[in-house]
């Protein structure tokens, strides 16, 4: 069954905001040694890595959309069909 644009878009958002939320606290490490004196708080790390967390979360998470869309397209998990007689009135 074809999914439509709309709803392929919608589910690599969803996976990429998932998948950036699990991908995020690898690799932190806590600044050490002397307090900091710039501003920045204990817990902030050191180097946060984030344009490199943004790239893996991209085409991590292009690996689970496809393997979302593949399980919906071989019909293991069917997705409805919703007709407009089938919506309540407003």
């Amino acid at each position: 069954m074809p999914l439509g644009p709309f709803t392929l878009v919608a589910i690599y958002l969803t996976a990429w905001w998932i998948v950036l939320f699990m991908i995020l606290p690898l690799g932190m490490s806590s600044q050490v040694g002397a307090p900091p004196t710039d501003g920045s708080q204990w817990g902030a790390p050191e180097n946060p890595n984030l344009k490199k967390k943004f790239i893996t979360t991209t085409w991590v998470a292009a690996i689970v959309w496809a393997l979302i869309v593949g399980v919906v397209w071989s019909g293991i998990i069917p997705v409805p069909q919703i007709n407009a007689s089938q919506l309540p009135a407003l």
